[in-house]
C-alpha cells in the first residue's frame, strides 16, 4: 500500500483489558475472583480501525472527535505513531470500554464516559485529508460523529469522487448517498438480534433493500463465522464464506474487516473483491493462537503427515487423536518436503488443497505446514501434550518422543484401518485408467 492514503473517520474509544487468572469464586457472591497479571490499554473504535490499517503500510489519517479529559489524553497517547491524528473538538466525554478477562475469557465489562456533546468546528485539515484520500473508511460507533452536518457534507462530496466504505451503527446516522460499500452486521441490518443462525434468505432481501434505501453502490452484511452476503447488481446476492477458524475473542474483527476492505478499495478492487479480502483478514485476525495460553486452556494434541490423498484411515486416526484432548493441530508436510520423502510425482495434491480438505474435518481445529522433513521444529513451537501416530507405529521408537519429553509430552499411538494407504489408492487409480 506504499504511496496510498487511507482516511478513517469516526468515533474513538479507549479499550482497557485487565487480564488475569480465575481459580475460585468470591465468598460474597457467585462471581469469579480474578488475580490480575497485567493491563492492556489501546485505542478502540475508529482508533482500532486506523491502527490495524496502519499495520498494512501506506499513509493512514484518523479524523475523530476527542474530548478534553483524562481518558482522552490517554487515548491520544496510545494511538500508534504511524497514525496521523486530526482531532476534532468535542464537548462530550471519552467512551471507555473496560473488560475483565481471565484465562482468555471475558468475565465482566465495565463502561464509562461517552456522554453526548457538540462536535466541531471542523479543522481545515479534515477537508484536505479527504481530498488526498485514495479511500475513506467511516467507522461509526454511535457517539455522534456521523451525524455532524458539516462532516456529512464533506463525506457526501467525497463519495462522488473516491471510494467511501461506511461501517454503520444502530445509534449512528445513515450512510451518506453514494458510498461505494456499506458493511452492516446482521443486527445492524435487521434492527434486531437475528439469533445465532441468521436466515440467509431474509438477510439477502434486507441487503438489497438497504442498498436502495441508502443509495449505496454495494451493501455487504457481515455474518461473523458465516462470512458475508454482498449485493451484486440490482437484485443479486453473493455469499462470501469465511475460512473455518477457532475464535476465542472476536473483539476487533469488524475493525480488521473495515481496514482490509478500505485498503482493497484504495488499490482499485471491486467491492466484491474487497469483501473477500476483508473476510479472510478478519478470520485470520480472530483465529485462536495455535498454542493454548493461560490456565485451564486444555490438552493440546498434535499429529502429522503428508495427507496426500485423504482416506478413511486418515479420518479414523484424526478422530481418535481429537478424542484424546481439547484441541487437535495437524502438522502437514509442505510440497517440497513430500517430494523429498516420497519421490518425484508426489505430492498428488498441492499443500493448499491438502490443508483445505483437512480444515473441513470437524475433528481438526488447526492446520500448520512445515518445510522440514520431520516436524521436530514445529513441535518445539506448539509444545503439545500428545503427539499421535497411527497404530502401525506401536512399539516403534519415533524421533519425536525425545522432543516431547522436554516439556513432559509423550507419543501415543491409535488404532488404524488396515489396508488403507495413499500409495495403494494411487496405484489402483493408475491401474484402472
Amino acid at each position: 500500500m506504499s504511496g496510498r492514503v487511507l482516511v478513517v473517520v469516526g468515533d474513538c474509544l479507549l479499550d482497557v483489558d485487565t487480564v488475569g487468572r480465575a481459580a475460585k469464586l468470591s465468598p460474597d457472591g457467585p462471581v469469579p475472583v480474578v488475580q490480575t497479571t497485567g493491563e492492556q490499554v489501546r485505542a478502540g473504535g475508529a482508533g482500532m480501525t486506523a491502527a490495524l490499517a496502519a499495520g498494512e503500510g501506506g499513509r493512514v489519517l484518523l479524523v475523530t472527535p476527542l474530548a478534553d479529559d483524562a481518558d482522552g489524553a490517554t487515548l491520544r497517547s496510545v494511538l500508534p505513531a504511524d497514525v496521523e491524528l486530526i482531532a476534532v473538538p468535542w464537548r462530550g466525554s471519552t467512551p471507555v470500554k473496560h473488560r475483565i478477562r481471565a484465562s482468555g475469557q471475558t468475565v465482566a465489562r465495565v463502561d464509562r464516559g461517552g456522554a453526548a456533546g457538540a462536535i466541531g468546528p471542523l479543522p481545515d485539515a479534515v477537508a484536505v485529508a479527504l481530498e488526498q484520500a485514495d479511500a475513506v473508511v467511516v467507522a461509526d460507533y454511535g457517539y455522534g460523529t456521523t451525524g455532524d452536518p458539516a462532516l456529512r457534507a464533506l463525506l457526501t462530496e467525497t463519495a462522488r469522487r473516491r471510494p467511501v466504505l461506511w461501517d454503520p451503527h444502530p445509534r449512528g446516522a445513515d450512510p451518506v448517498p453514494g458510498c461505494r460499500l456499506v458493511t452492516p452486521n446482521a443486527v445492524e441490518a435487521l434492527g434486531q438480534d437475528p439469533g445465532p443462525r441468521p436466515d440467509v434468505a431474509v438477510m439477502a432481501d434486507r441487503a438489497i433493500a438497504l442498498r436502495s434505501a441508502w443509495g449505496a453502490g454495494t451493501v455487504a452484511v457481515t455474518l461473523g463465522p458465516a462470512g458475508a452476503l454482498v449485493t451484486v447488481g440490482e437484485d443479486g446476492v453473493l455469499a462470501v464464506p469465511a475460512p473455518p477458524v477457532v475464535a476465542l475473542d472476536t473483539c476487533g474483527a469488524g475493525d480488521r474487516f473495515a481496514a482490509a476492505a478500505g485498503w482493497a478499495l484504495a488499490a482499485g478492487a471491486l467491492p466484491t473483491e474487497a469483501v473477500g479480502v476483508a473476510v479472510a483478514a478478519a478470520s485470520e485476525f480472530v483465529a485462536a493462537p495455535l498454542v493454548p495460553r493461560g490456565e485451564g486452556a486444555g490438552v493440546l494434541v498434535a499429529t502429522g503427515g503428508c495427507f496426500d490423498l485423504l482416506h478413511a484411515g486418515h479420518v479414523a486416526t484424526l478422530e481418535a487423536a481429537r478424542a484424546l484432548g481439547d484441541r487437535l493441530v495437524v502438522c502437514v508436510n509442505s510440497d517440497a518436503s513430500v517430494t523429498r520423502l516420497k519421490g518425484p510425482g508426489r505430492p498428488l495434491q498441492s499443500v493448499e488443497d491438502r490443508v483445505r480438505i483437512l480444515q473441513a474435518l470437524t475433528s481438526v481445529d488447526d492446520v500448520i505446514v512445515f518445510e522440514e522433513d520431520t516436524p521436530e521444529q514445529v513441535l518445539r513451537t506448539l509444545r503439545p501434550k500428545l503427539w499421535v501416530k497411527g497404530g502401525d507405529y506401536s512399539g516403534v521408537e519415533v524421533p519425536e518422543a525425545a522432543v516431547l519429553a522436554a516439556w513432559g509430552g509423550r507419543v501415543v499411538t491409535v488404532p488404524f484401518l488396515d489396508g488403507r494407504s495413499t500409495t495403494s489408492l494411487a496405484e489402483r487409480a493408475i491401474a484402472r485408467s
